[in-house]
């Protein structure tokens, strides 16, 4: 049992100071320890100092090229990509709102004019940049409105979205290129993921009816049945929920021969 002991306090029996020397030694020991570790924490230190600088270099390398290539290459390089690809968005704007030249104006969106990059051009020379993102979909949808579906399922399917509307619009408009090339099978596959690929009263309804008449056009009534039913409980007041109790009728007359 430890007893306390007053300070300057000088053992006097051979016991208390045999005691003394024992403590002394142990703390001593406990010191030694403590410094040889030490000692040979320093040593490794001082030994693999190179390497740890070389680890802390590599370190603040990578941090300090991240900001870098953010700062004077992707940003400048999304800049300039967005200037190039002005003149084609403008030649795309103008064929989706005239009745007329359609084909030539989505022909200068995709391949330039004017001097100017085309989408085609945005699509490879800036490749991995929003602008050649954006510039794939641009050129599936002209090749969907020029009839060249097989090129337009390519383009759209490079696409990459996560908003509201263009992401289940570009799968939905392949499943549209895929019923252009008879391949209802296909067709119906994309056409069920855009349905699902967001919930709004736009796109969702829209490619869940798409969905419902394919299936018809491939006997499964069932199936067709399934997302005409999804219309009718969950977007009655969209556009195609006015009429959709007429396919419901018709699926399930399909269904009950």
């Amino acid at each position: 049992m430890a007893t306390y002991k007053k300070r300057g306090y000088k053992p006097k029996t051979k016991e208390e100071k045999q005691n003394d020397v024992e403590d002394n030694s142990t703390t001593a020991e406990v010191f030694n320890t403590l410094d040889e570790r030490a000692s040979k924490t320093e040593d490794w230190v001082i030994g693999n100092q190179k390497y740890i600088f070389i680890i802390i270099g590599v370190v603040a390398a990578v941090v300090l090229g991240y900001l870098g290539y953010n700062e004077f290459i992707a940003k400048p390089k999304q800049t300039e990509a967005m200037n190039d690809m002005y003149q084609a968005q403008k030649y795309y704007d103008q064929a989706v709102n005239t009745t007329a030249q359609k084909d030539s104006l989505f022909s200068l969106a995709l391949n330039g004019g004017e001097g100017k990059y085309g989408m085609l051009d945005i699509s490879s020379e800036h490749s991995g940049t929003p602008a050649a993102n954006m510039a794939n979909y641009y050129a599936g949808m002209a090749y969907l409105n020029m009839k060249d579906y097989k090129n337009a399922i390519s383009y759209l399917g490079k696409f990459s979205g996560n908003d509201e509307i263009l992401a289940p619009m570009a799968k939905g408009c392949i499943g549209d290129a895929f019923v252009q090339l008879n391949q209802q099978e296909d067709a119906l596959g994309y056409y069920e993921d855009a349905a699902k690929m967001r919930n709004n009263e736009f796109t969702s309804p829209m490619f869940l009816y798409k969905a419902g008449i394919t299936a018809l056009e491939l006997g499964k009534t069932d199936v067709a049945l399934k997302h005409f039913k999804n219309i009718k409980e969950n977007y009655p007041t969209s556009s195609e929920g006015t009429n959709i109790d007429i396919f419901i009728g018709k699926a399930e007359a399909l269904a009950s021969k």
